[in-house]
């Protein structure tokens, strides 16, 4: 197969268009020479509105293709197409587990990550031991939804925990910028398309499921590793790791257990947990678990009218199908020294209600397939550092791990205060925002988050709703937003607090084994180790520790 690249045609082009578009590029007068080509990616160029052009990346098979790649030799953008089938790194004899006397591999978390993880040591013939603290995905949607609609929230069944893990209440976002030499991110996409995702995920640039599809795949995902001998075990909370120490000094992951009292006997254990398992956290650093504090960011959910980010995207082109809900990705470098940036942008979108903790307000951004809901979201965000977190009062030294769950907290609780309780959010209109002052009555945008907003001032003097430092930067960037796409900073827009969780306040460090530095069979993973951003990137992540795990376990490692 010969693989081209940037080949460009425009927005409208009828779709018997290409392959003459395929036989001009390469040369070819005679259209029998093309045996063949699919689409293996497809995006698009939009920096001049009034002529959007559609971008491939086109596999093609031919009668004579050393020929043709010699006629091309030295042009980047004509090359044989790489190889991207997935290979695993082993599998199982049959009789791997019989008589019982080696202990199964435990995942624990299933969401992007755990999914993947299981997925693949199940494909391997590993059998894993599965363990969800929430509950199945259609109980745990009807948990969430008790949250939005009647302000009751159940702890362990959320936004944040249960079967899918917070992707499958967002965007469904399928790219990522993580370097993939092995093409994994193909693997992550293929096994989508089997359990039910649009095909068009293969191809599409900037591919998305949305949270009604991604509950149906997940149930799917999850019967394809029961079959394969995998066991799920939901409503199963680990209260505990148990570590045996050697003569030698190191130490080994032997079992974990339940907050049931229950034991679980393992040596091989994935600690794929979502970025909010502060209880689990906290449990792994007493037992010693080697993690450190890392940078996060925190802000707002800002909310336009889909139709102005259309506009201001595509110009005349806003609607076409191809192109579908705009979205965007901006930053602006504040003068105290913050970024300010757009984080997981949500066109045709809502903002939902994302704690897990009682008397708390976090919010996140969420979209269906369709994306034809009135407003665009994204959070706008702040980054910060561990020593802008440390709760000891010191200015240098190590930041403690846990302090930066305690920083969320800490703004989570106030953001409930301002809401003026029953998990409403509070929010203040653009126009306000940068003026300073309190917002009282809505304009044309209508917030989206459920229970409710709560309009006030998110600046009040001792009772602000973030840092003085990330107000000043937010408040600084709106306008310079504006001159990207037009109608950001209009005055009616509507700012939702807070969003703290962004990624994870802290990183459970491992090796290039991909095992903890110092628990031996400990595989920390994921988003909530701090090892991912998103579902591709977790999905990425799952299959390179489940094959790391499988090779030791195998005894290839």
């Amino acid at each position: 197969m010969l693989r081209i690249t940037e080949l460009r045609l425009p927005l409208d082009h009828a779709e018997e268009a290409l392959r003459p578009a395929v036989l001009q590029r390469l040369g070819l007068k005679d259209d029998a020479a093309l045996l063949g080509f699919t689409v293996f990616k497809r995006s698009y160029d939009a920096r001049k509105k009034t002529a959007i052009q559609l971008i491939y990346t086109v596999d093609c098979e031919l009668s004579d293709e050393a020929a043709v790649l010699q006629q091309f030799v030295g042009d980047p953008h004509i090359k044989p197409s790489p190889d991207t089938q997935y290979k695993f790194v082993g599998h199982a004899p049959v009789d791997f587990f019989k008589g019982g006397e080696r202990p199964r591999p435990v995942v624990i978390g299933f969401g992007p990550c755990g999914i993947f993880a299981a997925l693949i040591l199940a494909q391997m013939g590993l059998r894993p031991i599965v363990l969800e603290r929430g509950k199945q995905v259609r109980e745990r949607t009807k948990d969430t939804w008790g949250l939005w609609r009647e302000q009751r929230l159940n702890p362990e069944s959320n936004v944040q925990f249960g079967e899918g893990g917070a992707g499958t209440f967002s965007d469904g976002k399928l790219w990522s910028q993580i370097s993939d030499p092995r093409h994994l991110t193909r693997k992550v996409l293929t096994e989508f398309v089997k359990a039910g995702a649009p095909e068009e995920i293969l191809f599409v640039s900037k591919p998305h499921i949305g949270t009604f599809r991604l509950v149906s795949m997940v149930i799917k995902m999850r019967a394809e590793i029961e079959a394969l001998g995998g066991e799920i075990r939901f409503e199963q909370k680990v209260s505990d790791v148990l570590i045996e120490k050697s003569a030698d000094g190191s130490q080994h992951i032997r079992g974990v257990t339940l907050e049931s009292g229950e034991q679980i006997r393992t040596d091989h254990v994935v600690l794929a947990l979502g970025h909010s398992a502060r209880d689990t956290f906290t449990m792994l650093h007493q037992r010693g678990v080697f993690m450190e504090a890392k940078p996060f960011s925190i802000g707002y959910r800002i909310e336009h009218p889909q139709s102005v980010i259309d506009a201001a995207r595509f110009g005349p082109n806003a609607g076409n199908p191809i192109l579908g809900a705009a979205d965007y990705k901006l930053v602006h470098h504040a003068k105290n020294g913050r970024s300010v940036y757009s984080f997981c942008m949500c066109p045709g979108g809502t903002v939902v209600a994302a704690t897990s903790e009682p008397d708390r307000v976090v919010t996140n951004g969420m979209s269906q397939y369709s994306r034809n809901e009135r407003n665009a979201n994204a959070g706008i965000v702040v980054g910060i550092s561990p020593q802008d977190y440390r709760q000891d009062g010191k200015h240098e030294g190590p930041v403690s791990p846990l302090d930066g769950m305690a920083f969320q907290r800490i703004w989570e609780s106030r953001a409930y205060e301002l809401g003026e309780g029953g998990y409403l959010a509070p929010g203040a209109l653009v126009g306000d925002f940068i003026k300073r002052q309190r917002s009282k009555v809505l304009g044309n945008v209508e917030p989206s988050y459920k229970p409710g907003v709560t309009l006030t001032d998110l600046q009040q003097k001792g009772r602000g709703s973030l840092p003085d430092y990330c107000l000043d930067a937010i408040r600084e960037a709106l306008p310079a937003f504006e001159r990207q796409i037009k109608g950001f900073s209009r005055p009616d827009a509507v700012l939702t607090g807070v969003e703290t969780r962004t990624s994870s306040p802290l990183r459970i460090t491992r090796g290039r084994d991909y095992q903890s530095l110092n628990i031996k069979g400990l595989y920390p993973a994921g988003e909530g180790a701090g090892y991912a951003g998103g579902i591709m990137s977790a999905g990425v992540d799952g299959i390179e520790v489940a094959e790391a795990l499988g090779a030791a376990l195998l005894g290839q490692g």
